[in-house]
């Protein structure tokens, strides 16, 4: 263990660094020797100062002015993008991603920053005449307050830098609990709004359990939105939480992603969308082309390509540059996807390749991916979000079919579909109910400045990202004047 990750890494309330109840070793996936670093833990009475210190410091940074918070943004901006390969070895260390993954999240984190500075100047408005004479309206946005954000582990900084980005850009402040299993990107960013010259208490870092800091972010009343990405479940109970208690609040949960290849379809280019969107990133993407949904003339070869590709993929140690597919990210997520590959093997399932745990010179948690073929969209494993590198194909009859099956799920993130037919690709643009549609592209893969979020059980409340992101990160005040 070396010096710095023998260091404790400690919350940032109030603008001051502040030793937490516990603290919890942050260990690498591919090699569980090696201790990343050690993170505090936070307690409620923790995630209660510095939801104090946020909303003491709101009147004045709602009222600091778009310079101000574009300096600030764009001097983040900077700082990521000049240390993003330290960051991305960082990243791929405590999270698993390969390095070329760590390194593009991190400059996507960079790139966001950038992004919402320019938005802290591109204010808009309206002024309307009253349908009664002599009077105006003004149509203004102001900040909503003090933004709860609870943030997931596979995306350990590009998420909260989503989420931060915006929040500080439209005048409000932050608390940030970032998952407790990758507290370290997200403290690494801290580090940089802290250090760029964030006033104190404009953003804060509670790292810690769920139970304890989440709890207290959902329910304390000084939390006036809460933006949450993760599981459905735990998103449900923040929903009705929210509800309960008046907040705003914006939810991103899972996902079923549908990838249909047509007959049509350019063979390289269906099985690369399907390798990219299924296993890439270990599979540990919402938008994860877990449903391979293909039409039967090209199914057997589709199936054959796709087998010899995913046989092919290098799984190993992310630092390696001539890895493709890191570690799991832990042990219970090990376990989940090992189990899910059993059920798929009991539903009746034709296991064509992987899903085997791996052995390397070191302790990890390495696992093959899976390919499935001959499942039904009745089976668990096509109804229930895996979250690791397992992709089932379904075959079917015809166009219709594959729009069917792919909207037959709880979910609706994002959909793709294969096919050089530009009336299907244009009907199915239309009619997969999904929020995000991708021809001839992976599943996986968004862009920054755009709207990112779903429908149905994925998403509930304002897009995030790009100009949309305002919708929830601001509120309409509407004023009336007669001269």
């Amino acid at each position: 263990m070396n010096t710095a990750s023998q260091a404790e890494h400690r919350n940032l309330i109030g603008g001051e660094w502040t030793a937490g109840i516990d603290i919890a070793e942050n260990r690498n996936p591919a090699n569980t020797d090696e201790v990343v670093g050690l993170y505090a833990r936070g307690s409620k009475a923790q995630a209660a100062e510095a939801i104090a210190a946020a909303r003491h410091s709101f009147p004045g940074w709602a009222a600091s002015g778009p310079q101000a918070r574009h300096d600030l943004l764009k001097t983040v901006s900077d700082r990521i993008l000049e240390r993003r390969k330290e960051l991305g070895e960082l990243l791929a260390r405590e999270e698993g991603k390969t390095i070329a993954e760590s390194i593009g999240e991190v400059t996507r984190a960079g790139q966001i920053f950038d992004f919402f500075a320019g938005e802290c100047l591109r204010q808009t408005g309206d002024i309307l005449d009253s349908v009664r004479p002599g009077v105006e309206v003004f149509i203004q946005r102001e900040p909503v307050g003090v933004i709860g954000i609870i943030t997931p582990w596979n995306f350990p900084i590009a998420i909260p830098a989503w989420k931060v980005a915006p929040a500080l850009a439209y005048g409000n402040c932050v608390v940030l609990k970032p998952a407790d299993l990758v507290p370290g990107s997200a403290w690494a960013l801290a580090e940089i709004i802290k250090d760029a010259g964030a006033p104190a208490g404009v953003f804060n870092l509670v790292m810690g359990r769920g139970s304890e800091v989440g709890d207290e972010l959902v329910n304390n009343p000084g939390i006036d939105a809460i933006s949450f990405t993760g599981s459905v479940q735990t998103g449900a109970r923040i929903g009705a939480a929210c509800m309960q208690h008046g907040k705003k609040v914006q939810l991103e949960m899972g996902g079923k992603n549908p990838l249909v290849v047509l007959d049509d379809a350019d063979l390289g280019t269906a099985v690369e969308c399907a390798v990219n969107g299924a296993f890439y990133s270990t599979g540990q993407r919402c938008t994860a082309s877990s449903r391979l949904i293909v039409e039967m003339g090209i199914h057997g070869r589709f199936v054959d390509a796709l087998g010899e590709r995913t046989k092919s993929l290098v799984v190993g140690d992310p630092l390696d540059s001539e890895t493709q597919i890191g570690p799991v990210v832990d042990q219970r997520q090990l376990d989940s996807n090992l189990e899910y590959v059993q059920v798929g093997k009991d539903e009746g399932a034709e296991l064509v390749c992987g899903g085997d745990r791996l052995e390397r010179n070191r302790p990890g948690y390495f696992m093959q991916p899976a390919l499935f073929a001959g499942t039904s969209n009745t089976m668990r494993i096509n109804r229930e979000e895996i979250f690791g590198p397992v992709a089932t194909v379904i075959e079917v009859g015809d166009y219709d079919e594959a729009l069917s099956v792919a909207n037959d799920t709880e979910f609706g993130l994002s959909a793709g579909i294969c096919t050089t037919d530009l009336g299907r690709a244009t009907h199915f643009r239309r009619n997969a109910q999904a929020g995000m549609v991708m021809v001839n592209l992976p599943t996986a893969g968004v862009d920054y400045h755009v709207p990112f979020g779903g429908r149905k059980g994925s998403s509930y409340g304002p897009r995030e990202q790009g100009s949309y992101a305002r919708e929830f990160f601001t509120t309409v005040k509407t004023t009336y004047v007669k001269g």
